[in-house]
């Protein structure tokens, strides 16, 4: 049986805040500061229980090794005595968010009848850049089974953010649907990171059909104003588009594919005269996980509390779920560690349409294995880090201690090879 899964991204212990990603105003703006990785953790756990709760499908994908000591040799030093801007880079544990992990096509989309997946190259920031062979390795763990079929990033120079910069809509999860791949070309002061070369790549890869994919560009003014990922502006689930109006570059071209592809489609839009730019990005409105909640309970927005706590998007909110649309409940999370370094909920999940019985099932949880991770964080996971403690030993080998132990627990300490 088809369900949709939420892999969320475990936030890895040595969360901190370097500041790295240029245009991801959150993340720039908290540059400096002192990071508090278990708390991160603990919220990001928190969130999945709360998912659970809801009687959704959990999964998990693992923190990377940190620091990475494989990319420091490619450039010909060590942690050590690597200059503070490399060991920042090669310290980050921005592997958390997910929905930057892969580009997901489930098996109702492809020619084939199988689920295709697509690591992200993340080439734009070089600290992510070097993250896709320890994501790939788990990802081809995860979806060994026959079922699926995993490849490799798209070559650079083609940027690729993976399914922060994808949507897919469908009358249900289980049937055949639309695949849209937004890309971006112009960003005013920022680079736009998705590039339209890798986005119709990957869906040559998954074999789609071209009457169910749709390129949109990304407008220059969302990218302008800090939403660097689509998932920042825009959100799709089932038959449901909910985005701000400034979302698209080509906004009345797109509706009107998406309209002719998928006739059921209902766009609920956010007018900017409601909701500015700036006040959708600060708080992350549509960085939300819009869900359909089982046994006929509709929809639900998962949304962080910086939603709550911007008066203009709580307001419009209100009205939205006392309506007859499409989305009926509201659910807020505490996720403000990865809020602070410019992540939402959204970003911190990778949604599978799959079969559960074909997923290996370390990567999937229940209460008691979120109890283990749990276990594992408050013991391991450092209070803080300062941002001139990135170079002191000590702290390094507690991070290291952490992540070794948090994979032991899971039964997957093979992945620190990889």
């Amino acid at each position: 049986m088809l369900r949709e899964i939420n892999f969320d991204g475990i936030i890895g212990p040595s969360h901190n805040y370097a500041g790295l990603s240029h245009g991801n105003l959150a993340a720039t703006r908290n540059a400096g500061g002192t990071s508090a990785p278990k708390a991160a953790a603990l919220q990001g756990l928190a969130k999945m229980r709360a998912n659970l709760a809801l009687g959704l499908v959990q999964g998990i994908l693992l923190p990377h090794r940190r620091p990475d000591h494989g990319w420091l040799a490619t450039l010909a030093t060590d942690y050590a005595s690597a200059p503070a801007h490399l060991q920042a880079q090669a310290l980050s544990a921005s592997a958390m968010w997910a929905a930057n992990a892969a580009t997901v096509s489930p098996a109702p989309d492809t020619a084939d009848g199988r689920c295709y997946l697509t690591v992200a190259n993340l080439v734009t920031m070089p600290h992510r850049s070097h993250e896709w062979p320890q994501t790939l390795a788990q990802l081809r763990l995860a979806f060994a089974d026959p079922a699926f079929v995993v490849h490799g990033p798209i070559p650079a120079p083609f940027g690729d953010e993976g399914a922060a910069n994808h949507m897919r809509l469908a009358p249900a999860h289980d049937t055949p649907g639309v695949e849209v791949f937004v890309y971006g070309e112009r960003g005013g002061p920022f680079p736009a990171r998705q590039h339209r070369q890798a986005s119709t790549s990957i869906a040559g890869h998954h074999r789609l059909s071209p009457r169910a994919t749709i390129f949109a560009q990304q407008s220059e003014a969302a990218i302008a104003a800090g939403a660097f990922h689509n998932d920042v502006v825009a959100v799709a689930n089932e038959s449901v588009l909910f985005a701000h109006e400034q979302a698209f570059e080509h906004r009345e071209q797109f509706h009107a594919e998406l309209r002719a592809a998928l006739p059921a489609v209902e766009i609920v839009e956010v007018p900017a005269a409601r909701v500015s730019l700036a006040d959708a990005i600060a708080s992350y409105l549509f960085n939300a996980q819009l869900v359909t909640l089982p046994g006929g309970g509709g929809m639900a927005l998962i949304l962080p509390t910086e939603a709550r706590d911007t008066p203009a998007v709580w307001g419009w909110l209100q009205e939205l779920v006392a309506g007859n649309g499409p989305i009926r409940r509201l659910e807020v999370v505490d996720v403000r560690e990865s809020m602070a370094n410019g992540g939402g909920p959204a970003c911190l999940r990778l949604r599978v349409v799959a079969d559960p019985a074909t997923i290996d099932p370390r990567f999937l949880v229940d209460e008691a294995k979120l109890a283990a991770i749990e276990a594992v964080v408050r013991d391991h996971w450092p209070e803080h880090i300062a941002p001139d403690a990135i170079g002191d030993p000590a702290l390094i080998a507690t991070i290291e201690r952490g992540h070794r132990a948090l994979l032991e627990a899971l039964d997957l300490v093979g992945l620190i090879d990889n």
